[in-house]
């Protein structure tokens, strides 16, 4: 884990297209509907909701954010696990734009990052050794 002054200093580098740093969060959602129709809006008054709803599901949204370079892609998926993870980077370290690129720094939080274990998991050796050397967590404090 990276101490706070190591993350901002980061920060602080010029952009290098060869060694991006690129921020990623995750973040679960539930799938909720109304299960009344809202009250609509009277003069001095505003639409009033029912606070009570059914649950469709869950899924996760995926951030990457390359902010020296104003780049950034969502993805969402039904789940939010260690492959999905694996997946998710593996996607963004194949991605066009980082063709060119040594080695991408993947600055994550410490609660929602992972180290390299979840590339095992996901992928064949051969490919999650390849992930292992193109991809560099750095896990905030």
């Amino acid at each position: 884990m990276a101490s706070m002054e190591e993350v901002l200093a980061l920060y602080g580098q010029p952009y290098d297209a060869r060694h991006p740093v690129i921020c990623m969060d995750e973040q679960p959602n539930q799938l909720l509907a109304a299960t009344r129709t809202p009250r609509p809006a009277q003069p001095g008054r505003p639409v009033t909701y029912d606070c009570e709803y059914v649950q469709h599901g869950a899924c996760a949204v995926w951030l990457f954010v390359e902010p020296l370079s104003r780049w950034r892609t969502a993805n969402v998926t039904a789940q939010r696990t260690a492959v999905d993870w694996a997946r998710q980077v593996q996607a963004v370290a194949d991605h066009p734009r980082y063709r060119q690129a040594e080695c991408l720094t993947l600055v994550c939080n410490h609660l929602n990052g992972r180290d390299y274990p979840p590339f095992y998991l996901a992928f064949p050796p051969a490919e999650a050794h390849r992930l292992t050397q193109r991809v560099q967590p750095m896990l905030t404090p």
